[in-house]
């Protein structure tokens, strides 16, 4: 609807004017509902040109558009041009909508190919509540920018190779020497918790004491313990409806890195100093120059990214996005520096941040996870609240922003819990039609076709509002905002409800085209849930 109208004023104004150059038209929605649907300033973007005062072009503009179905009125105001759209287009599109032709995939992707990697958790650990953000965002993301066109892979990296996977491995050594009976001394740098226990055990079922017995058994209980841990995150995350395209390895990649230290060299990226092999990313930017070669000749974990990042590039996307810890921001200009000196432009890497969150119940801090150590499990909120319901609650709020809340609200049955508000509007629909003597045939073919009473002016704003959401999508993936989802989700829900309170509806004058409108709201409701990855509810 909105990109219909929208290339149909700027077909008017660039024919009607006889433009040398193509004029994009803004399209607004006005602050109040007396202004119409939509509102548009191009008569001043054009007075300067034509050398005509914006209300003159304004009224000469609306004299042209006042010819077109799509519009019932069309009124020039202090040179905005305010636009109501007729009862007939909204019909049509609501016909178009019930007959399985609006709320599908849509073609504003222009062959557009994006490699989207998220969570990408070390599988040192189950996944805690703040990889459950960027995991929520990312997946939301994918399924937006599929539905508008794109074609997007989502990635995750698995942080297989380095300090972090022998650490494992002598976590579980020492806890199964405890389960054995021996007295151990764990050093400083270990992993804790009764996972490692769990895995030990597991480790002890499957191989048998022996596996304890040496040092050199590490590298083994390593490989066996980032297996068991990469099945719990595929787990945790399946629990959210969250699935990858692709998995890869770091341990994997690491055979290219003779070849891929070459190209850094070859564009004169690469400095040795004290020993060590330095990235040259202050020539790019950066505070100062990143190691990626210790002085005992082992890459650090930034050669695991670099290779990484070379990887990706070759597979000649047209785009790429991480999604990043907040933590991670310090990483961003060494990451660009190197993609630079690989012979990439870094531009076409997006890196998004994920801010922390915060949870609470009853009011006081949620707690900790005894099988993790010291920090709130995923899959115990997801058993807590439900997926749907964290789901919706970590996409309130932009990504980039810290995120506060008590789960304890997600039980209340009334407005203040989001998620039971929208699923709410969209169960009553369905109660509608279920209770309405009418058949289905009946309200799809119903025409509305009205008058400006107060019930058709409501109704005409639900059904335009119901069919905004092409423009709430594109907006929300274009500008990375998924929080206009939710937003978007709430506002169609209170519309709904007030039209319910204030309107008779089943065995009305006007009941087959009130739940024909209402079909509509229900097939919007259904699709918005259903790309932020819950499934909307016709019962409650």
């Amino acid at each position: 609807m909105y990109h219909h109208i929208k290339n149909l004023l700027e077909h008017c104004v660039n024919t009607h004017f006889l433009l040398h150059e193509t004029i994009q038209v803004p399209l607004e929605r006005p602050k109040q509902k007396d202004f119409g649907h939509f509102a548009t300033p191009i008569a001043f973007i054009l007075a300067k040109s034509l050398k005509k005062s914006p209300n003159a072009i304004a009224e000469d503009l609306c004299a042209v558009l006042r010819a077109y179905k799509e519009f019932a009125k069309v009124e020039p105001l202090n040179g905005y041009i305010n636009l109501t759209l007729s009862y007939e287009f909204l019909d049509s599109l609501c016909d178009r909508a019930l007959v399985g032709q609006y709320f599908i995939p849509q073609d504003f992707g222009n062959n557009t190919r994006i490699l989207l990697e998220f969570v990408s958790a070390n599988p040192t650990g189950p996944l805690h509540i703040g990889h459950a953000r960027g995991a929520i965002y990312g997946d939301s993301l994918k399924r937006i920018g599929q539905f508008l066109g794109y074609e997007i892979v989502s990635e995750y990296y698995i942080n297989d190779a380095g300090n972090q996977i022998a650490t494992l491995g002598l976590s579980v050594l020492l806890s199964g020497k405890e389960l054995l009976g021996e007295a151990v001394e764990y050093p400083q740098e270990y992993y804790k918790g009764a996972y490692i226990t769990d895995i030990a055990k597991a480790a002890l079922a499957h191989f048998g004491e022996e596996i304890f017995s040496s040092d050199s058994h590490i590298p083994t209980l390593s490989v066996f313990a980032k297996d068991l841990m990469l099945e719990e995150i595929r787990k945790n995350l399946k629990s959210l409806d969250i699935e990858f395209d692709h998995y890869v390895s770091e341990k994997e990649l690491f055979g290219r890195w003779a070849q891929t230290l070459e190209t850094l060299k070859a564009h004169n990226g690469v400095v040795e100093n004290e020993g060590k092999l330095w990235l040259c990313s202050t020539q790019k930017g950066d505070q100062k120059d990143r190691v990626i070669v210790r002085e005992n000749g082992e890459p650090t974990y930034l050669a695991g990214d670099i290779i990484y990042h070379q990887d990706k590039f070759m597979r000649n996307f047209t785009h790429y996005i991480n999604i990043w810890g907040a933590d991670h921001h310090g990483y961003i200009a060494r990451v660009k520096a190197a993609i630079e000196f690989l012979g990439y432009d870094s531009t076409k890497l997006e890196i998004l941040l994920s801010q922390m969150v915060a949870l609470s119940k009853g009011g006081q801090n949620y707690k900790m996870s005894k099988r993790a150590g010291n920090f709130i499990l995923l899959r115990d909120v997801v058993e807590d609240i439900g997926s749907d319901a964290l789901r919706f609650v970590f996409l309130t709020k932009r990504v980039d922003t810290h995120l506060e809340f008590d789960v304890d609200m997600l039980s209340h049955q009334d407005s203040s819990n989001p998620i039971f508000y929208i699923n709410y509007a969209n169960a009553r629909i369905h109660t509608l039609l279920e209770k309405s003597s009418l058949t289905r045939t009946q309200v799809v073919s119903a025409h509305l076709v009205g008058d400006e009473t107060p019930l058709w002016q409501d109704l005409r704003f639900l059904v335009f509002n119901a069919l905004s959401i092409h423009q709430v999508l594109h907006s929300s993936f274009c500008e990375r905002e998924i929080q206009k989802v939710c937003e978007y989700l709430k506002m169609l829900a209170s519309d709904f409800h007030s039209f319910y309170n204030a309107y008779k509806i089943l065995q009305s004058p006007h009941q087959a085209e009130i739940l024909k409108a209402l079909l509509v709201v229900s097939e919007s409701i259904t699709l918005g849930l259903r790309l932020i990855g819950i499934q909307a509810k016709t019962r409650m």
